[in-house]
């Protein structure tokens, strides 16, 4: 094999000439689709020995990025010398994924500061156990429908994984307002959190989640049933940044509450009740008379 970075006889040159790890990997490779390179490997050995220098280098994986389903064995084959990922994506390997893969990953990559496991629900509590110890750096954190994340595992996240700027809890129905609060209070630089449909998120949660949490940008509450008005305007009180609110199915958020932050402009998923009515008047007639909604 010809040494990376040594011109060929000849005086012609080729990609492989080029210095692997100070050019091709950091400034080249990184720019090419992940199942291209995967392909780039049947070419020679050279290109093999290179794909694996950037496999064992490379801060970004995201499943996605090789097709609808990536294999077992693939995975762990392609993260298996990995120390060094930032960025860690796995919802397309939510059909088989089980702490048995995750967990050797996640112990040897402390650098991660991103890591997405939406829909994985085959891991278990260990696995956000391991994330909370392995990864002190962690800023986002998406646990959408995984319902084994339980009180204890949130509680372990909250008390190693300080810096965290945004975490998903959509679907995670196991847990309640004690475990809500004290992630708001271990976890104050929160900027965006997600507790959409969850029925035994309430007000309690909420409002220590705007006293806590002043940084926070986005709110989801969707379908959160026992969220009411007083919480809303706690929310109003103590989040000057707040950006956006989702509220839809909140049966029991009115328009009382919400009109403080929409004064602010505040993005919300609910119309105001007028508007309503207009939407609704339009589906059954047809039209919508015009109201001059400036007066």
């Amino acid at each position: 094999m010809e040494r990376p970075g040594q011109l060929r006889r000849g005086g012609r040159g080729c990609l492989l000439d080029l210095p692997w790890e100070d050019i091709l990997v950091p400034h080249i490779l990184c720019h090419l689709p992940l199942q291209q390179l995967l392909s780039l490997q049947r070419v020679s050995k050279s290109f093999q020995s290179l794909i694996q220098l950037y496999l064992a280098n490379m801060r970004c994986f995201d499943s996605s990025q090789i097709g609808p389903a990536i294999p077992r064995a693939a995975f762990v084959n392609l993260l298996k010398d990995n120390e060094v990922l930032q960025q860690l994506a796995l919802q397309n390997c939510s059909d088989w994924l089980t702490d048995r893969e995750l967990l050797p990953v996640i112990g040897q990559n402390h650098h991660l500061h991103q890591i997405q496991l939406k829909g994985c629900a085959q891991l278990s509590r260990h696995a956000l156990v391991a994330i909370s110890l392995s990864c002190p750096n962690l800023r986002r954190l998406s646990l959408a429908h995984c319902e084994w994340v339980d009180s204890l595992s949130l509680r372990s996240l909250a008390d190693h994984c300080k810096a965290l700027e945004a975490v998903d809890l959509t679907a995670c129905r196991q847990l309640k307002d004690e475990a809500i609060c004290y992630l708001a209070q271990k976890c104050s630089r929160l900027k965006s959190l997600s507790l959409a449909v969850n029925a035994n998120v309430g007000d309690v949660a909420v409002e220590e989640i705007a006293k806590c949490c002043p940084e926070l940008e986005h709110l989801d509450l969707t379908g959160c049933l026992r969220v009411k008005n007083d919480s809303i305007r706690v929310l109003a009180e103590y989040c000057p940044k707040l950006r956006s609110l989702k509220v839809k199915h909140c049966h029991n958020v009115a328009e009382s509450s919400l009109s403080i932050l929409r004064s602010r402009g505040v993005e919300l998923d609910v119309e105001p009740p007028l508007q309503r009515a207009l939407v609704l008047l339009q589906d059954v007639v047809g039209f919508a008379p015009f109201i001059n909604l400036q007066i």
